[in-house]
């Protein structure tokens, strides 16, 4: 069996202040290895597309939207495997590894355990929490990988969710497959709850949630985020 190739999708919109820092940790984990691909869905209008020219990325210009930025990404990709990962978020150095392990052991769909950049007890908590099967200890910032013709099949994510569209792909994924949380961690930015104070934050996620359960429309989700979530 051919090693896979994999493509990383990285969604971005306004990230100056943290792009270059992201990527120049991701390039050096993956320096060594062969059949891996940088492509970058950018949405912003501030100073980004400048900082990515200078990275050896490809560069997808988007619409705003995390589903439509991860859709525009994926249709550039030539990888085998997908593996979608937020700009604030570090994979463990042993991704690439954990994911061609993974898709050897015929595992075409999963994410990564997380903990925060932050040693606070209640944020190594919520770490904790993302090692089991449950839908709402998932979320975006634990990254995703994806076997190519898997995605292509449940038709990618859908373009028309503002927001919760990890929620929507992973359900539709264990529709057909076995959803996987791999041993390894990302470390993801806890910058939002640094802004909006730790149980302020993880309240209005919870509530948002809740609203997505209840059968809320986007708007009134996306509402609730901008006028909650700074």
């Amino acid at each position: 069996m051919a090693t896979p190739t994999i493509s990383i999708i990285m969604p971005t919109c306004n990230e100056e202040a943290i792009i270059a820092r992201s990527l120049q940790a991701l390039l050096a984990i993956t320096a060594k290895s062969e059949g891996i691909e940088i492509i970058v869905s950018d949405a912003s209008s501030d100073g980004t597309p400048d900082i990515l020219s200078s990275f050896p990325v490809s560069v997808c210009h988007s619409a705003k939207g995390r589903a439509i930025q991860m859709n525009c990404g994926a249709r550039l990709a030539v990888g085998d495997i997908l593996y979608f990962l937020h700009a604030d978020s570090l994979p463990p150095k042993t991704f690439i590894e954990d994911i061609r392990s993974a898709a050897t052991a015929r595992k075409k769909a999963g994410c990564f355990r997380m903990s925060f950049d932050d040693t606070h007890p209640l944020m190594s908590l919520f770490g904790w929490f993302t090692q089991f099967p449950l839908l709402i200890c998932r979320g975006g910032d634990q990254s995703l990988f994806i076997d190519k013709a898997l995605f292509g099949s449940i038709e990618g994510f859908d373009e028309s969710l503002l927001i919760m569209e990890d929620y929507d792909i992973i359900t539709r994924i264990e529709q057909r497959e076995q959803f996987h949380i791999l041993e390894t961690e990302v470390t993801t930015s806890a910058r939002k709850y640094h802004r909006n104070g730790i149980i302020p934050l993880q309240m209005s996620f919870g509530t948002i949630h809740l609203m997505y359960a209840l059968g809320f429309d986007q708007e009134a989700l996306a509402g609730f985020y901008r006028e909650h979530i700074a």
